[in-house]
């Protein structure tokens, strides 16, 4: 297709008057390749996502926009919509620790990994790589490009993801008088 070498992905299937059309398979420039039907350029029916990291994600796909899906992190671990059983709000356990018990204190799991990797000084770890608030940037853990985060990504990142620096928040009464 025209223009594609230019954004780093390619495509090879079917092609109905110059579009994406019928059964193919679209790579991404990140590594991520699309695998299934496409209709007028866009994802439409059955496809599959498959992620860098070994993460699936297999879709009913309309008009570009997910319907049903089913995804599989790169452990194994199938997400469920309803009745998702870890790092929920009531039990912080990763998916290791739930399989194989925890750890004992002061050797917790930071990530789901066994080891947590050092985060570069000023930029936040996300899990498939590191972000830095200066540039809005997501690389992976080797440095090379992964995207540009939004808004939304950026806020998360900052409130949520570990951080890679240490902050003194001071004497606290609050929590010198708790019973």
């Amino acid at each position: 297709m025209v223009g594609m070498e230019h954004l780093g992905s390619s495509y090879s299937g079917d092609i109905k008057n110059d579009r994406l059309e019928g059964e193919g398979k679209y790579t991404f420039s990140t590594g991520t390749i699309y695998q299934g039907q496409m209709k007028d350029g866009m994802f439409h029916g059955c496809g599959s996502l498959y992620f860098p990291s070994g993460s699936k994600c297999t879709a009913k796909w309309e008009n570009g926009r997910i319907k049903t899906r089913d995804y599989t992190f790169s452990d194994g671990l199938e997400f469920k919509e309803h009745g998702w059983r870890y790092c929920t709000a009531e039990d912080r356990r990763f998916y290791t620790e739930a399989c194989h018990g925890l750890q004992p204190a002061g050797r917790s799991f930071l990530t789901e990994g066994v080891v947590a990797c050092e985060i570069p000084p000023g930029c936040y770890d996300t899990g498939d790589g590191f972000y830095n608030p200066e540039t809005h940037v997501v690389s992976d853990h080797e440095g090379n490009f992964l995207r540009n985060a939004d808004e939304n990504e950026h806020q998360w990142n900052i409130k949520l993801c570990r951080k890679g620096w240490d902050e003194f928040i001071g004497y606290r009464q609050e929590l010198v008088n708790r019973k």
